[in-house]
């Protein structure tokens, strides 16, 4: 029988401490909130139970932050996409921030096993002052464990309203696509980097926002599939094609840290589940 679970988490800064509030129907569930920063900054793990989706599931997550406060958000592993037998899997995540409100976005990849017929939406509003930090990551098949992406598709949707939209569809099928030098060229990892403001980013933070990711990039064994641009005055990206999860999952780590520590100068610390 197919799942149909929601999740909403609203933070809230209240006396100088961001406060975690949730509600859930079926399995999605948040853990305690953490504090390894301080008050200011609510650390909370996103839990799937069942560890993955099949033909007909549906995980509807939504995200607000209240004016002023601070929440990151990470998962403990993959979202998994199996196999389907012609019922698509659906994940749709809507993520609002408030102004003056700080938002980091860190799931773990999506993994599409071979045969799924699935789709991810990510959908981000920021109101003026709002800032978003957050990453989108793919990985087709599992390579490593000698079972390629040979059959199904999968719809990656992306947006910010008015800013920023990509949409595409990705079919095992489609040879080009998937070996073409002008498609994934044999790579099976896609991966995204943003930082989205609610307001236009002056001159200078947005041009030291792709100096540091550049030179990040440049020194990281997949300098040659990756890059920084800014597709909108309110938009910084950095796109990474790797043939697995692993090395393209490090290159936003790092990036990701020396954009916290200079646009929002906070410390360089990761989500202690990343190192259990």
């Amino acid at each position: 029988m197919p799942w149909h679970a929601q999740l909403d988490l609203d933070y809230s800064l209240e006396d100088g401490r961001c406060v975690a509030r949730h509600t859930h129907t079926g399995p999605l569930r948040i853990l305690q909130s953490l504090y390894p920063e301080g008050d200011g900054i609510c650390h909370n793990v996103l839990v799937h139970p069942p560890g993955g989706l099949v033909g007909g599931d549906t995980l509807d997550i939504a995200i607000r932050a209240g004016e002023g406060s601070h929440g990151l958000i990470t998962t403990p592993g993959a979202t998994r996409f199996y196999r389907s037998e012609g019922e698509p899997a659906l994940q749709r995540t809507s993520i609002t921030v408030n102004a003056g409100a700080r938002l980091e976005w860190l799931p773990l990849e999506a993994l599409c096993y071979s045969g799924c017929l699935a789709e991810n939406q990510l959908r981000m509003n920021l109101a003026p002052g709002a800032e978003l930090l957050g990453w989108d990551v793919t990985a087709l098949g599992l390579p490593a464990a000698g079972k390629p992406f040979q059959g199904g598709s999968f719809c990656q949707h992306i947006e910010v309203p008015g800013l920023w939209l990509e949409r595409a569809t990705i079919k095992a099928a489609d040879g080009l696509l998937m070996n073409g030098p002008l498609g994934l060229a044999g790579h099976r990892c896609i991966a995204t980097l943003f930082f989205i403001a609610g307001t236009k980013l002056d001159k200078q933070r947005r041009q030291s926002a792709l100096d540091i990711a550049r030179g990040v990039i440049e020194a990281h064994s997949l300098c040659a599939t990756a890059g920084a641009t800014s597709p909108d005055g309110q938009v910084v990206l950095v796109r990474v094609l790797a043939p697995v999860v692993e090395p393209a999952m490090a290159l936003l780590r790092q990036v990701w840290l020396a954009w916290r520590s200079h646009l929002w100068g906070l410390p360089s610390s990761s989500p202690r589940i990343w190192s259990t």
